[in-house]
């Protein structure tokens, strides 16, 4: 093994340390209120300098975290996208959105931060944006929003692109309480992770098929 081979594995090795460490502590107390310093120190680094060494800005050690995760779920999606083909039921489709989520919940090492930093970038508006983005960006979310609009034919356009916004909020936030119960051995209203996912699915497909009210001109305050 070379001096090189070395030193890319033990590069390899402290990023994954900071990358645990960061998710945690900002699942804990929110991106901003989490220094690189208290990264570092966290992960067992001497090395103040090594956050911004290894990932450069917060805002690309907060894409490096969600990047570990998404490959995965991305794998199961596109799984569940295959299995659902030319699906014309809405509740396939918002099962290919929730459960790669709470799948992987479910396999990581509990305790987990994952739903939590979710929840908390979430909260940031610039960090939401890049979230947001990503999410917009990912093929397998396109193929969902694509097999929703033929299920949905007649909603309108800004309706779908509000509700599909809300399903986001509804799965993070809804995924985060959870987590945090987990991690505290507080009580939580089902059982599994699979079982969160049958309700969550439940809530969002109700909305997804829920009357669209238009309001006629005049009638806002």
């Amino acid at each position: 093994m070379t001096g090189r081979t070395v030193r890319a594995q033990q590069a390899g090795a402290t990023r994954e340390l900071i990358l645990t460490a960061a998710e945690r502590l900002f699942a804990e107390r929110g991106v901003y209120a989490v220094s690189n310093r208290q990264v570092s120190e966290a992960a067992g680094q001497g090395n103040n300098a090594a956050v911004g060494y290894h990932f450069g800005t917060k805002a690309d050690l907060v894409r490096a975290i969600a990047a570990k995760h998404t490959a995965q779920i991305e794998a199961d999606r596109a799984r569940m996208l295959a299995e659902a083909g030319e699906s014309t039921d809405v509740r396939d489709w918002v099962a290919c959105l929730v459960r790669p989520v709470t799948g992987h919940l479910a396999a990581l090492r509990s305790p987990t931060w994952f739903a939590r930093f979710c929840a908390q970038v979430m909260t940031d508006p610039a960090l939401y944006r890049i979230m947001v983005e990503e999410s917009l960006a990912s093929p397998s979310v396109r193929e969902i929003r694509d097999g929703l609009n033929r299920c949905l034919p007649e909603l309108p356009a800004d309706v779908g692109a509000e509700r599909a916004a809300m399903a986001r909020h509804l799965i993070v936030h809804t995924c985060a309480e959870r987590e945090r119960a987990l991690a505290e051995n507080a009580p939580t209203p089902r059982a599994s992770w699979h079982d969160a996912a049958t309700g969550l699915i439940d809530a969002i497909v109700a909305m997804w098929v829920a009357p669209v009210t238009l309001e006629l001109p005049g009638e806002r305050p």
